[in-house]
């Protein structure tokens, strides 16, 4: 069992909404612990779409992850709605480190927990791009709360 405190929603300061599907669900009726890893990118990019922040069709520039882990708390099981907090725990030159904690339905508690590092790089060469003022700009609005 991990010894990392909980987090609580109060800690975050963006969140998406995302619901579980059936196929979600492993053998052993929850879901299944990969899925924890498809939430925090699904939330994170959700976020940059819904704030403009990238074209990911057809941008010069994208997102890649270079670092994931998740830390588990409690089970999420189907048709549970999972809340992803986002908050921004470092801007670099190029990438941008996520605590992310997912939230099962109205609970206060967190039953996961989350570290995501995205480098933003350039589409063709895939060498790492510095931030511009607008991602930066984004990212400050949940590195702080």
């Amino acid at each position: 069992m991990t010894t990392k405190q909980v987090p609580t929603r109060s800690e975050y300061p963006v969140f998406r909404t995302i619901p579980t599907r059936w196929m979600d669900v492993d053998s052993y009726g929850h879901v299944n612990n990969v899925e924890y890893l498809s939430y925090f990118d699904t939330a994170v990019n959700g976020w940059y779409l819904e704030n403009n922040l990238i074209d990911m069709a057809s941008g010069k520039k994208i997102f890649l992850v270079v670092e994931t882990n998740c830390t588990y708390f409690g089970e999420i099981i189907f048709p549970d709605v999972v809340y992803a907090g986002i908050k921004v725990e470092k801007i670099g030159n190029s990438s941008v480190t996520y605590d992310i904690a997912l939230f099962r339905n109205d609970a206060s508690a967190a039953c996961a927990l989350g570290r995501f590092v995205h480098v933003l790089v350039d589409r063709e060469s895939r060498k790492p791009t510095p931030l511009e003022d607008f991602h930066l700009n984004l990212f400050q609005t949940a590195h702080d709360l």
